[in-house]
Protein backbone atom coordinates (compact mmCIF):
# COMPACT_ATOMS: atom_id res chain seq x y z
CA UNK A 1 0.00 0.00 0.00
CA UNK A 2 1.20 3.55 -0.93
CA UNK A 3 0.77 6.09 1.00
CA UNK A 4 1.40 10.06 0.41
CA UNK A 5 2.76 12.18 3.53
CA UNK A 6 2.66 15.95 3.37
CA UNK A 7 4.01 17.25 6.39
CA UNK A 8 6.58 20.07 6.64
CA UNK A 9 8.52 19.54 10.02
CA UNK A 10 11.19 17.12 8.48
CA UNK A 11 12.27 15.21 11.84
CA UNK A 12 8.38 14.35 12.28
CA UNK A 13 7.90 13.51 8.68
CA UNK A 14 11.10 11.49 8.69
CA UNK A 15 9.59 9.36 11.46
CA UNK A 16 6.41 9.29 10.26
CA UNK A 17 7.72 7.38 7.05
CA UNK A 18 10.13 5.19 8.84
CA UNK A 19 7.69 4.25 11.33
CA UNK A 20 4.91 3.54 8.50
CA UNK A 21 7.30 1.34 6.24
CA UNK A 22 8.40 -0.83 9.12
CA UNK A 23 4.66 -1.67 9.12
CA UNK A 24 4.89 -2.47 5.96
CA UNK A 25 3.64 0.63 4.02
CA UNK A 26 5.65 2.43 0.57
CA UNK A 27 5.62 5.99 1.89
CA UNK A 28 6.30 8.96 -0.91
CA UNK A 29 7.16 12.25 1.50
CA UNK A 30 6.48 16.24 0.32
CA UNK A 31 6.92 19.01 2.43
CA UNK A 32 5.37 21.61 0.79
CA UNK A 33 1.50 21.99 -0.20
CA UNK A 34 2.26 22.87 -4.08
CA UNK A 35 4.97 19.46 -4.13
CA UNK A 36 1.86 17.54 -1.93
CA UNK A 37 -1.34 18.95 -4.36
CA UNK A 38 1.35 18.39 -7.55
CA UNK A 39 1.85 14.58 -6.07
CA UNK A 40 -1.61 14.14 -5.36
CA UNK A 41 -3.35 15.40 -8.10
CA UNK A 42 -1.00 14.81 -10.92
CA UNK A 43 -0.21 10.91 -10.57
CA UNK A 44 -2.30 8.42 -12.08
CA UNK A 45 -5.64 8.15 -10.15
CA UNK A 46 -5.30 5.50 -7.63
CA UNK A 47 -1.43 6.05 -6.85
CA UNK A 48 -2.15 6.32 -3.81
CA UNK A 49 -4.21 4.31 -1.10
CA UNK A 50 -4.38 7.35 1.39
CA UNK A 51 -2.60 10.53 1.88
CA UNK A 52 -1.40 12.34 5.29
CA UNK A 53 -1.83 15.87 5.21
CA UNK A 54 -0.59 18.32 7.47
CA UNK A 55 -2.68 21.86 7.55
CA UNK A 56 0.66 24.12 8.55
CA UNK A 57 2.36 24.03 5.28
CA UNK A 58 4.34 26.59 3.52
CA UNK A 59 3.15 27.38 -0.19
CA UNK A 60 -0.73 25.94 0.25
CA UNK A 61 -2.18 25.25 3.21
CA UNK A 62 -3.80 21.68 4.32
CA UNK A 63 -7.09 22.96 3.93
CA UNK A 64 -6.44 24.45 0.28
CA UNK A 65 -4.34 21.37 -0.81
CA UNK A 66 -7.36 19.33 0.26
CA UNK A 67 -9.93 21.90 -1.57
CA UNK A 68 -8.32 21.49 -4.34
CA UNK A 69 -8.13 17.68 -5.08
CA UNK A 70 -11.53 17.23 -4.17
CA UNK A 71 -12.05 20.38 -6.72
CA UNK A 72 -10.09 18.14 -9.00
CA UNK A 73 -12.30 15.02 -8.45
CA UNK A 74 -9.52 13.32 -6.80
CA UNK A 75 -11.06 11.07 -3.83
CA UNK A 76 -7.70 9.40 -2.08
CA UNK A 77 -9.10 9.21 1.04
CA UNK A 78 -7.37 12.16 3.15
CA UNK A 79 -6.02 11.81 6.79
CA UNK A 80 -5.40 15.63 8.21
CA UNK A 81 -2.91 16.94 11.46
CA UNK A 82 -4.48 19.30 13.32
CA UNK A 83 -3.21 21.30 16.09
CA UNK A 84 -3.50 20.14 19.73
CA UNK A 85 -7.79 20.76 20.63
CA UNK A 86 -8.10 22.93 17.91
CA UNK A 87 -11.30 21.39 17.05
CA UNK A 88 -12.12 24.39 14.67
CA UNK A 89 -9.00 22.60 12.74
CA UNK A 90 -11.06 19.76 12.61
CA UNK A 91 -14.17 20.72 11.38
CA UNK A 92 -13.18 23.14 8.96
CA UNK A 93 -10.76 20.01 7.52
CA UNK A 94 -13.54 17.88 7.04
CA UNK A 95 -16.23 20.30 6.14
CA UNK A 96 -13.21 20.80 3.32
CA UNK A 97 -13.31 17.05 2.43
CA UNK A 98 -10.68 15.36 4.89
CA UNK A 99 -12.06 11.28 5.75
CA UNK A 100 -10.56 12.02 9.26
CA UNK A 101 -8.04 13.70 11.30
CA UNK A 102 -5.61 13.30 14.00
CA UNK A 103 -4.21 15.95 16.45
CA UNK A 104 -0.64 16.88 17.31
CA UNK A 105 1.10 14.70 19.29
CA UNK A 106 -0.62 11.27 17.87
CA UNK A 107 -0.15 7.89 19.12
CA UNK A 108 1.61 6.34 16.41
CA UNK A 109 -0.52 2.80 16.71
CA UNK A 110 -3.64 5.27 16.57
CA UNK A 111 -2.08 6.94 12.92
CA UNK A 112 -1.55 3.20 11.55
CA UNK A 113 -5.67 2.27 12.69
CA UNK A 114 -7.32 5.33 11.23
CA UNK A 115 -5.24 4.49 8.27
CA UNK A 116 -5.88 0.92 8.08
CA UNK A 117 -9.60 1.64 8.37
CA UNK A 118 -9.77 4.92 5.72
CA UNK A 119 -8.04 2.22 2.87
CA UNK A 120 -10.39 -0.79 3.89
CA UNK A 121 -13.19 1.91 3.27
CA UNK A 122 -11.68 3.20 0.19
CA UNK A 123 -12.04 6.15 -1.82
CA UNK A 124 -15.46 7.77 -1.11
CA UNK A 125 -18.22 8.60 -3.96
CA UNK A 126 -18.26 11.96 -4.93
CA UNK A 127 -21.28 13.99 -2.75
CA UNK A 128 -24.26 14.28 -4.66
CA UNK A 129 -24.94 17.85 -6.31
CA UNK A 130 -27.88 19.36 -4.36
CA UNK A 131 -30.25 21.43 -6.36
CA UNK A 132 -33.40 22.90 -6.33
CA UNK A 133 -34.48 24.64 -10.00
CA UNK A 134 -31.07 26.05 -11.22
CA UNK A 135 -30.01 27.04 -8.03
CA UNK A 136 -27.21 24.41 -7.37
CA UNK A 137 -24.95 23.65 -4.50
CA UNK A 138 -21.98 21.35 -5.16
CA UNK A 139 -20.56 19.98 -0.93
CA UNK A 140 -17.19 18.88 -2.64
CA UNK A 141 -16.19 21.82 -4.62
CA UNK A 142 -18.11 24.35 -2.30
CA UNK A 143 -19.72 25.83 -4.85
CA UNK A 144 -22.95 27.46 -5.15
CA UNK A 145 -24.73 28.60 -8.62
CA UNK A 146 -27.97 29.93 -9.57
CA UNK A 147 -28.18 29.13 -13.54
CA UNK A 148 -24.57 30.07 -14.74
CA UNK A 149 -23.36 32.34 -11.91
CA UNK A 150 -21.56 31.21 -9.37
CA UNK A 151 -22.47 32.76 -5.85
CA UNK A 152 -19.74 33.57 -3.33
CA UNK A 153 -21.28 32.50 -0.09
CA UNK A 154 -19.70 32.12 4.10
CA UNK A 155 -18.94 29.26 5.50
CA UNK A 156 -22.30 29.67 7.93
CA UNK A 157 -24.64 30.60 4.59
CA UNK A 158 -22.90 27.23 2.72
CA UNK A 159 -24.28 25.19 5.66
CA UNK A 160 -27.49 26.93 5.91
CA UNK A 161 -28.30 26.31 2.80
CA UNK A 162 -27.16 22.97 2.44
CA UNK A 163 -29.39 22.23 5.00
CA UNK A 164 -32.26 23.77 3.61
CA UNK A 165 -31.32 22.10 0.18
CA UNK A 166 -31.21 18.58 1.60
CA UNK A 167 -34.69 19.22 3.15
CA UNK A 168 -36.10 20.95 0.33
CA UNK A 169 -39.79 20.99 0.40
CA UNK A 170 -39.99 20.48 4.26
CA UNK A 171 -40.83 23.86 6.68
CA UNK A 172 -37.98 23.61 9.31
CA UNK A 173 -38.46 25.44 12.55
CA UNK A 174 -35.57 28.11 13.74
CA UNK A 175 -34.77 25.53 16.81
CA UNK A 176 -34.07 22.77 13.91
CA UNK A 177 -32.01 24.86 12.26
CA UNK A 178 -29.97 25.70 15.00
CA UNK A 179 -29.15 22.56 15.67
CA UNK A 180 -28.07 21.34 12.29
CA UNK A 181 -26.26 24.27 11.58
CA UNK A 182 -25.08 26.42 14.23
CA UNK A 183 -22.66 24.28 17.39
CA UNK A 184 -23.72 23.38 20.74
CA UNK A 185 -21.56 26.66 21.97
CA UNK A 186 -22.95 28.88 20.20
CA UNK A 187 -25.27 31.21 23.16
CA UNK A 188 -26.81 33.36 20.91
CA UNK A 189 -30.63 33.72 20.30
CA UNK A 190 -32.62 32.28 17.56
CA UNK A 191 -32.65 35.14 15.89
CA UNK A 192 -29.77 34.68 14.01
CA UNK A 193 -31.52 32.40 11.82
CA UNK A 194 -33.53 35.23 10.29
CA UNK A 195 -30.69 37.44 9.86
CA UNK A 196 -28.61 34.60 7.61
CA UNK A 197 -31.86 33.36 5.95
CA UNK A 198 -31.75 37.41 5.05
CA UNK A 199 -28.16 37.29 4.12
CA UNK A 200 -29.04 34.21 1.27
CA UNK A 201 -31.98 35.77 0.02
CA UNK A 202 -30.02 38.90 -0.69
CA UNK A 203 -27.47 36.51 -2.52
CA UNK A 204 -29.70 33.49 -4.63
CA UNK A 205 -33.29 34.92 -4.27
CA UNK A 206 -33.38 38.72 -4.64
CA UNK A 207 -30.99 39.40 -7.73
CA UNK A 208 -32.86 36.90 -9.93
CA UNK A 209 -36.35 37.70 -8.83
CA UNK A 210 -37.08 34.87 -6.86
CA UNK A 211 -38.07 33.65 -3.56
CA UNK A 212 -37.03 29.96 -3.05
CA UNK A 213 -36.61 30.76 0.96
CA UNK A 214 -39.84 30.53 1.90
CA UNK A 215 -41.08 32.36 5.42
CA UNK A 216 -43.90 29.87 7.09
CA UNK A 217 -45.32 32.56 9.60
CA UNK A 218 -45.18 31.24 12.55
CA UNK A 219 -43.21 28.19 12.46
CA UNK A 220 -40.17 28.84 10.19
CA UNK A 221 -38.67 28.22 6.41
CA UNK A 222 -39.09 26.41 3.52
CA UNK A 223 -36.92 26.16 0.31
CA UNK A 224 -38.98 25.43 -2.52
CA UNK A 225 -38.12 22.63 -4.41
CA UNK A 226 -38.28 24.01 -7.49
CA UNK A 227 -36.38 26.82 -7.01
CA UNK A 228 -38.76 29.48 -6.69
Amino acid sequence: MRLLVVEDEVGLAETIRDGLATDGFTVDLVHTGVDGLWAAAERPYGAYDAIILDIMLPGLSGYEVCRRLREREVWTPVLMLTAKDGEYDQADALDLGADDYLTKPFSFVVLVARLRALIRRGAPQRPVVLSAGDLRLDPARRRVTRGDDEIAVTPREFALLEFLLRSAGDVLTKSAIMENVWDAAFDGGPNIVEVYIGYLRKKIDQPYGRTAIQTVRGVGYRLDPDGG
